[in-house]
């Protein structure tokens, strides 16, 4: 009895020895059994995240590139058509990679706020009256000037040239990229009553777009410029809020002010030219095959847009005529330089801003 519980005494502090001399290298063990369980674990979880991710990023790709296209005017104008030509070409070219929003008649944003909502994102592609720039840049200014081109053969000479195609990147520090120049056509005087000299506007109140030039234009006849957006022109001039207002044949037609004003002088004294715009940011963001494309329908949709404008400030006028709604008076060569003498004091004025080099490229494009 003793000798067995002496052998087992003995077996028991073996045992406990081996237990304290190796019970480290066990417990090693076990944790690092432990330690392999858990980095397989991860593994699979890093393994789950990346197939997450990278579906993910599938879904997203397939998205298409969403461009708002925002304007002030109806969809029969030049630029509406121009704008709903666009949609059409990247709708064909571009099915599924990118998609055309087009905003029409102020229902986005109006050209006083639509510059400001494309620095934010919020839209992507407009195009404002070039007067909507002052902001931005002051050279754009140029195409306010009274008198400065004598037709809109004259313009596209200008616009296509090298000092015409350097506007387009007179915003870039802004954060804007002017694309393309479009066209709606030369200005001309409506009115409550017959404006045939420049003392026929004394006094009166027209309406102008947000321009520098154009309010110094007006004061230059001792007339009162209104800045009124162009949503509210008919209203103003059907409740005789305003005297008269200057626009294009296609516009005087499509927004039916021909029908609130009993005089049209046919004066060409300006232009109203739009600049198709975007963000440098958005344009820049987009991969460089599908900006190219994007670019190549714009193209053809201004070019496109441009040949509408020409062929409407024909039509238009005529069925303005043709409405017997109002008069147009035809001025003589004496009564047009009464206007010109008046007006073109102006370039003087803004010959520093825009830049005497540009006012000069731009004359001798006539």
């Amino acid at each position: 009895m003793k000798k067995e519980y002496i052998r087992k005494s003995m077996w028991l502090r073996k045992r406990n020895i081996i237990d304290c001399r190796y019970g480290s290298d066990i417990d090693s063990k076990r944790n690092l059994k432990g330690g392999i369980k858990m980095k397989n674990k991860l593994f699979l979880i890093s393994i789950l995240v990346a197939v997450f991710f990278a579906a993910s990023v599938v879904v997203s790709a397939a998205k298409p590139i969403v461009i708002k296209f925002s304007h002030v005017v109806a969809e029969n104008t030049p630029k509406g058509q121009m704008a709903n030509k666009f949609k059409a070409l990247v709708d064909e070219r571009l099915a599924g990679k990118v998609e055309v929003q087009v905003f029409p008649n102020s229902q986005l944003f109006g050209d006083n706020k639509v510059l400001e909502a494309m620095l934010l994102g919020d839209v992507h592609l407009a195009a404002p009256a070039l007067s909507k720039f002052e902001k931005y840049t002051t050279k754009l200014m140029l195409f306010d000037l009274p008198f400065l081109f004598a037709s809109m053969d004259a313009v596209e000479k200008y616009q296509k040239g090298p000092a015409g195609k350097s506007l387009l990147d007179s915003m870039k520090k802004k954060g804007l990229i002017g694309l393309r120049f479009l066209h709606n056509g030369l200005k001309q005087l409506s009115a409550n009553s017959p404006l045939r000299v420049p003392a026929d506007a004394d006094g009166k109140k027209f309406r102008i777009m947000t321009s520098d030039v154009l309010a110094a234009q007006f004061h230059a006849l001792n007339a009162i410029p209104l800045k009124k957006p162009f949503s509210e022109v008919f209203t103003l001039l059907q409740t005789k809020a305003i005297d008269g207002q200057e626009n294009t044949w296609s516009n005087i037609y499509s927004k039916k002010f021909f029908e609130v004003q009993p005089y049209i002088t046919e004066t060409d004294h300006g232009i109203v030219d739009y600049l198709v715009c975007t963000s440098t940011e958005f344009w820049m963001g987009m991969p460089a095959d599908i900006r190219a494309e994007v670019e190549k329908a714009l193209n053809e949709a201004v070019d496109f847009g441009n040949g509408v404008s020409a062929k409407k400030a024909v039509e238009d006028r005529k069925k303005i005529v043709d409405s017997k709604r109002t008069k147009i008076l035809t001025l003589t060569d004496a009564e047009r330089q009464q206007w010109i003498k008046v007006m073109k004091p102006v370039w003087k004025k803004f010959e520093k801003k825009i830049g005497k080099e540009n006012i000069d490229a731009a004359f001798a494009s006539n």
